[in-house]
């Protein structure tokens, strides 16, 4: 088969099904992506040239959606050049949040699409509004309104949607949820698993050395900003380490800001630094910045306890790789946590925006207990139970297969990921 994947960071969320894909050794796989120095064999990887961008006199509130579009139009020029070389996809599948996609129906009409539907936004509810800590005047409320633009211009093409949490799904209203398909995503559970092992001897990463005597907690996300609770996390520092003088700290991410609004100046770690001065040990407290992803797992394995915030929004790989890692996991109380983790069976919650809680739960699950022992075999069942590459990649197997009329032959044998628990409100 012919197959099409459009992801502005290639490989993006399509990892693990472009990789089976090339593993068969019978299809031809274009991926339309941005520059960036990621590669695969088997794939041609074509670049597409950056959009321009707005200008002053664009509106606010719709800038993000100019660039969408001038997105869509650059993907579908590509796309039409494909065309007349001879390339015709027998099935697109790509992420709907930056536009990509919108146009690439006009090249390709017969053709069946799977397109990603990842958040839709909301002001109140959700992520906006939710830390009283940075509140979001009503003036903005437009702009986050438009951020939905693509969301709405791509429910209306023909084809199908994925997404992949029961959060994320219901962030969508009813009307569009039938458009959508939950499908879970997986880990690749030989690398990401536990090794008990390793928590018996001396620990090192780069200049950082952990003896066996000392209490690992970590904590991980893309970049180290409030949507992630890093405020949270550094505020609950000074009385955990008072009160546990075994307790050595590491944090992994990029000192920068994925989602929400950035600093006017400075970074989230220089602020927080500066707002708890004097009252960190930082001869216990390590950034380590971004890190090599088998190091990185690594980390997870040595972990005592691994911290895991987020306000009500998409959970982050993170999450799934310290559950099949088998990590203490001490996680946020908030919506798309629950969708992963059970209080008390395969982790512990634990409100998202009382550091104070924060420490005194983190204390009481760094020492090997009986509780922590099965709380931790917890959270590997529940990734074998329900993150399985297996099952994650039977059940893509079959949405291509039923959306190509069975031209794609599923090689996996059909093993349907266990069903999200339905989401607790409050």
């Amino acid at each position: 088969m012919k197959f099409l994947f459009v992801h502005q960071n290639f490989p993006g969320q399509y990892l693990h099904i472009v990789r089976h894909l090339v593993a068969q050794n019978i299809h031809e796989i274009i991926f339309l992506t941005e520059e960036n120095p990621n590669y695969m064999a088997g794939v041609r990887k074509i670049v597409r040239r950056l959009p321009p961008g707005t200008n002053n006199s664009t509106h606010f509130d719709v800038r993000e959606l100019e660039v969408a579009m001038q997105r869509a139009q650059i993907s579908a020029a590509a796309c039409e050049s494909l065309r007349q070389l001879g390339f015709v996809p027998d099935i697109v599948i790509g992420h709907h949040g930056w536009g990509e996609l919108l146009n690439i129906h006009d090249v390709y009409p017969d053709v069946p699409m799977l397109g990603y539907f990842e958040f839709f936004y909301h002001v109140v509810g959700v992520d906006v509004g939710f830390d009283p800590e940075f509140p979001l005047s009503p003036q903005l409320f437009p702009s986050v309104r438009t951020k939905n633009a693509v969301n709405l211009l791509a429910l209306d093409l023909p084809g199908e949607g994925q997404t992949p949490t029961r959060f994320q799904h219901e962030t969508y209203p009813p009307w569009a949820r039938e458009r959508i398909h939950l499908l879970p995503e997986g880990a690749d559970l030989e690398i990401t698993r536990p090794d008990p092992s390793i928590r018996r001897g001396e620990f090192r990463l780069r200049d950082v050395v952990i003896a066996p005597t000392e209490k690992l907690v970590t904590y991980v996300a893309r970049d180290l900003e409030p949507y992630r609770g890093f405020h949270i996390f550094m505020r609950a520092l000074p009385r955990l380490l008072r009160e546990r003088s075994d307790v050595r700290v590491m944090i992994i991410g990029h000192d920068g800001v994925s989602y929400g609004a950035k600093l006017a100046e400075g970074t989230w770690q220089t602020r927080m630094l500066a707002e708890l001065s004097g009252q960190l040990d930082l001869d216990r407290v390590h950034f380590m910045g971004r890190v090599d992803h088998l190091d990185y797992l690594k980390v997870l394995q040595r972990s005592n306890t691994h911290v895991y915030l987020t306000y009500p929004f998409v959970a982050s790989w993170s999450l799934r790789e310290a559950l099949a890692s088998g990590c203490m996991v001490v996680a946020s109380d908030t919506l798309p946590v629950r969708d992963f983790v059970t209080d008390g069976v395969n982790g512990v919650l634990t409100p998202c925006l009382d550091p104070q809680k924060l420490a005194e739960t983190v204390a009481g699950t760094v020492d090997d207990t009986a509780r922590t022992r099965r709380l931790r075999a917890g959270a590997r069942a529940y990734a074998e139970s329900h993150l399985s590459m297996e099952g994650h990649l039977s059940v893509f197997e079959q949405h291509i297969a039923r959306m190509t009329k069975g031209m794609y032959k599923p090689t996996m044998v059909v093993k349907e990921v266990k069903r999200q628990k339905p989401l607790k409100t409050k």
